[in-house]
């Protein structure tokens, strides 16, 4: 792959898959949870997410290999490790441009009336669904055009995508900011720390911060990687909770009485382009629906588009590993695994019309911050395993960062519910099945079975506690107690995880491996 993406284009590439559709209608989900103090949420989720990051950025400015979810854990913990975080994460990625399109196409449905049909027009009609896929394949053709173009389109997308937000937010806060919205309908916090933490998970908090991972994945085609890449992840996640912050806050005073009537819980806000929209109208603004039109298409676009990029780099990456076959290695004449991009159009596009859409959300966050526990893992794992490597970038007090990152990934998880979570096991053993048909051929010597075992009881009792807690379980771990005992187990998994690393005679040999990392770094 050519190192052809700088500090602007990979800062790029993460923002642009934070602010995708997620700043049109978070503010609304946020608040339906916990009121005003929904702030309070988007300032936990960065916090978390960018915790989770740094851990993440001292890995990949070390060893900067593309699709870095997939790879990282490959070389601290094997391959079963990466096999299980590799393929999480590839669920998750390849529902991620599913939802930007159906984002895209109804936010545009009142003025193609062909797309839709049904009594509440939600459902996409042949046509329509063959307009989706026509999408994802465009994404799938910018991209294959090679990292310099994709970049260059990325960065003209993304200058709009920030520009939109921060002017809606400043007619916003100058046409009608009423603090009093702040205390009204049951207080700052109506739903206390409860709401607030459901905020996190479900209200979109998290589904908008996660898109800061693309720049794990495109380390592999970064100039200058040790300086550039935790740069980048910094840089995103700050300017994406600036962003969203900053558009909660707007949002929240710029509510009307009549739509507080019902209380958060119950916003009376209708509109077919969201509840931004619903504001802008109220004020009449005209210019400024125009606007949000704009972003509407816009901001889930690039969403798509980097989405569909990333996810190559970790087909490649899932291939690299012996995951996937050797197919999809190959990289075309630009560079690019064009062999991974036509697997992720042809598996996106399936589940887009096979899968609902409310399921593809509903797993979408949950299988990708599974994949993030490597980091917090893996960042300590390889201070013993590779100790006097150069790193651009070196965590003081790495594990008093390390272990709080992954108790946080781990309660984020558990925030999804016990409804997301089952279904996200399935998804597991589904690729624990393709992985056991590929090993046959390999040989069960060749598995990483011991440095895996941690992951058994991590996935079992995340969900055990789930099924007793308050997250969509039965309630029988009382609030407060259920993420005690979810912090309390992350953190005993944790130990283990790191006592659980390959020896050091293995991981010399994966490095060594001239297929492998090896030639990666040496370019």
């Amino acid at each position: 792959m050519r190192r052809d993406v700088g500090l602007i284009g990979l800062t790029f590439v993460a923002v642009s898959g934070v602010i995708g559709s997620g700043w049109l209608f978070a503010p609304l989900l946020a608040s339906e949870h916990a009121g005003p103090a929904a702030i309070i949420s988007w300032a936990i989720g960065g916090v978390a997410m960018l915790m989770i990051a740094l851990t993440f950025a001292e890995i990949t400015a070390m060893l900067p290999v593309a699709g870095g979810i997939a790879r990282v854990p490959q070389f601290s913990h094997g391959n079963v490790v990466a096999m299980a975080m590799g393929w999480s994460a590839w669920i998750g990625y390849n529902t991620t441009a599913p939802i930007e399109v159906e984002a895209m196409l109804r936010y545009v449905a009142p003025y193609i009336d062909w797309l839709h049909t049904g009594p509440d027009r939600s459902t996409l009609t042949g046509a329509g669904l063959a307009a989706a896929c026509g999408l994802i394949a465009l994404f799938t053709v910018i991209n294959a055009a090679g990292v310099r173009f994709f970049s260059y389109v990325n960065s003209t997308l993304t200058w709009a995508k920030i520009a939109i937000p921060l002017v809606v937010m400043a007619t916003l806060v100058w046409a009608r900011f009423d603090t009093a919205n702040f205390t009204a309908a049951g207080g700052f916090s109506p739903n206390g720390l409860h709401g607030i933490l459901a905020a996190v998970s479900t209200g979109g908090v998290i589904f908008s911060y996660i898109g800061f991972r693309h720049v794990i994945d495109m380390a592999g085609e970064v100039h200058r990687p040790g300086v550039t890449v935790p740069v980048a992840l910094v840089l995103s996640v700050l300017i994406c909770l600036l962003v969203y912050g900053g558009m909660q806050i707007a949002f929240t005073g710029a509510l009307s009485h009549d739509m507080l009537a019902k209380g958060w819980s119950g916003l009376m806000i209708s509109a077919d382009l969201g509840p931004l929209e619903a504001i802008a109208t109220s004020l009449g603004f005209l210019w400024l629906v125009s606007l949000l039109n704009v972003g509407a298409v816009i901001s889930p676009f690039g969403g798509g588009l980097v989405a569909t990029g990333s996810n190559a780099r970790l087909a490649y990456a899932l291939a690299e590993n012996g995951f996937f076959p050797k197919l999809f290695t190959q990289l075309s004449g630009r560079g690019v695994p064009l062999a991974a991009l036509l697997l992720n159009f042809v598996f996106a596009s399936a589940v887009f019309v096979t899968v609902p859409f409310a399921e593809i959300v509903k797993l979408n966050g949950s299988a990708i911050v599974l994949s993030f526990i490597v980091g917090p893992i893996a960042v300590v794992a390889l201070r013993r395993l590779l100790p006097d490597r150069p790193r651009p970038l070196r965590l003081p007090a790495v594990t008093w960062i390390a272990a709080p990152a992954f108790v946080v990934a781990t309660l984020v998880i558990y925030w999804s519910g016990w409804d997301t979570l089952w279904r996200l096991g399935l998804c597991l053993l589904a690729g624990l099945v393709l992985f056991l048909v590929r090993a046959r051929t390999r040989g069960r010597g060749t598995l990483d079975y011991r440095q895996a075992v941690w992951l058994i009881p991590y996935l079992v009792g995340v969900g055990a506690i789930s099924s007793l807690g308050t997250f969509g379980g039965t309630g029988l771990l009382p609030f407060g107690w259920d993420m005690a005992a979810i912090a309390v187990f992350a953190l005993a998994v944790f130990a283990h995880a790191f006592r659980c690393r390959l020896p050091q005679a293995r991981f010399d040999r994966y490095m060594a491996d001239p297929d492998g990392i090896a030639a990666e770094l040496d370019r």
